[in-house]
């Protein structure tokens, strides 16, 4: 029953991407949606993204994470349930776990981790599965509909103590303005009165360093990229020729975003059959993947306070430029 639910499941999304690839990649400009970064390879990548010098949003994350974890805690004794959204391998959780010690003593904690991503979750799960006094239960499945899952679950049960939703990294900057204000409307929908949400915000800086975290020497955000067009081939049997496609970030100063394109480096026919797609680039006409919008700490706040939320703490790593954010659910 379970491997029938599974498989399910799989069709259900392989169909979801071949229905997105065929209406994102008609658009103009010509889009692909950055959610579909992730598959193994992609998480693999990601995970190399942030050891590199240039991209110092995991470092500052894990560095105000260790200095603060105790506070983030203690603001919300007891916390029944930490549910983070897209954790990675489970890292930066764990740091913030490694503060619970007597705040938790003798009370149940359960870790809902949420991404659509299998190979990001088996990680996840590896790395704080272990841990004494904690269940792990993991929602493969977009960020909306894993917080429904967990709402839904929550009020059936009756618990004494908050629950706290995590979602670091900056992925909020993968959000237009209006999507975010949506987005953080359904965090707090998913929550309590008194509960609250921990927030990652990468910081406006120089166009130099910001150009730096997203086209890095090395090559690496180029093969994080580019391995959209070699997923869409293997999933969906496209023919894109990822040689004939470059990297390309730029910084967007009006907007306040960085924005990660695919760029046609001549002319070509591209057929994705499972989507029905059969399209001609140009040179120079790109794929537009990620806009990564950056923010300025009092932005932060007063997005999060239209969305529902008072401030208790926020913390600025002034070295790479990172607001955390510990709000409460009003």
């Amino acid at each position: 029953m379970q491997l029938s639910v599974a498989r399910e499941k799989a069709r259900l999304e392989a169909k979801q991407f071949s229905s997105d690839v065929e209406y994102y990649l008609a658009l103009t400009p010509r889009q692909l949606p950055s959610r579909y970064f992730y598959d193994a390879l992609g998480s693999a990548l990601f995970e190399a993204i942030c050891h590199l010098p240039w991209y110092g949003v995991t470092r500052a994350e894990q560095r105000l994470l260790v200095a603060h974890g105790r506070e983030i805690l203690a603001a919300l004794d007891p916390v029944a349930a930490l549910v983070e959204l897209g954790p990675g391998n489970g890292g930066k959780l764990a740091i913030l776990l490694d503060h619970v010690g007597d705040l938790q003593t003798g009370r149940s904690l359960t870790a809902h981790l949420i991404d659509v991503s299998p190979a990001a979750l088996a990680a996840a799960r590896s790395t704080l599965g272990s841990r004494v006094g904690l269940t792990v239960v993991t929602h493969q499945a977009t960020y909306e509909d894993g917080l429904e899952t967990f709402a839904q679950r929550a009020r059936a049960r009756s618990s004494t103590g908050r629950t706290l939703i995590v979602f670091l990294g900056s992925n909020i900057g993968n959000f237009d303005p209006p999507g975010a204000a949506e987005f953080l409307r359904t965090l707090r929908g998913a929550l309590t009165c008194g509960d609250a949400l921990l927030l990652g915000a990468d910081l406006v800086k120089s166009p130099r360093d910001l150009i730096l975290a997203y086209d890095d020497p090395l090559g690496v955000t180029a093969a994080f990229n580019r391995n959209l067009l070699v997923r869409v081939n293997r999933e969906l049997g496209g023919d894109f020729d990822v040689d004939g496609f470059t990297h390309r970030a730029v910084w967007n100063e009006e907007a306040r975003r960085v924005e990660m394109q695919l760029v046609s480096a001549r002319r070509q026919r591209v057929r994705v059959p499972a989507s029905r797609l059969d399209i001609t680039f140009e040179p120079g006409e790109a794929i537009w993947t990620e806009s990564s919008y950056k923010y300025r700490p009092n932005g932060v706040l007063e997005m999060l306070a239209h969305a529902g939320f008072a401030p208790i703490a926020q913390w600025i790593d002034d070295a790479d430029g990172f607001a955390l954010s510990l709000v409460r659910a009003v």
